[in-house]
């Protein structure tokens, strides 16, 4: 059985969040991801920074985790990018079988 996950990341602007979303779900890394934009506070290189950024939330599978993680470090235009999942417990069983389907089918 897979255990479904929700992959997060963000970008500085929403042209960078469609392209990783795109290239994540036609590869089949990602059954969906959903992009939202956010307001980020941060420490970054000595400072305090305060920037609009957009989060993908990408719909996948823990045993997907590794080629996702790798997939967003090898497209993230930042240098150092924000990549954790977050385990969905409770997931509607049909919803759940949908994002395994999409993650492990061939492109």
């Amino acid at each position: 059985m897979t255990t479904p996950i929700a992959v997060v990341t963000t970008v500085a602007t929403r042209e960078d969040a469609r392209k990783l979303a795109e290239s994540l779900v036609s590869r089949r890394l990602a059954a969906c991801a959903q992009i939202s934009e956010i307001d980020s506070c941060f420490h970054w290189q000595g400072g305090l920074r305060h920037e609009r950024e957009f989060r993908l939330v990408l719909k996948t599978t823990a045993e997907r985790y590794d080629a996702v993680e790798q997939a967003i470090v090898e497209l993230h235009p930042y240098d150092l990018p924000a990549i954790h999942s977050v385990a969905l417990d409770r997931v509607h069983a049909p919803y759940a079988a949908w994002i395994a389907d999409n993650v492990s089918a061939a492109p």
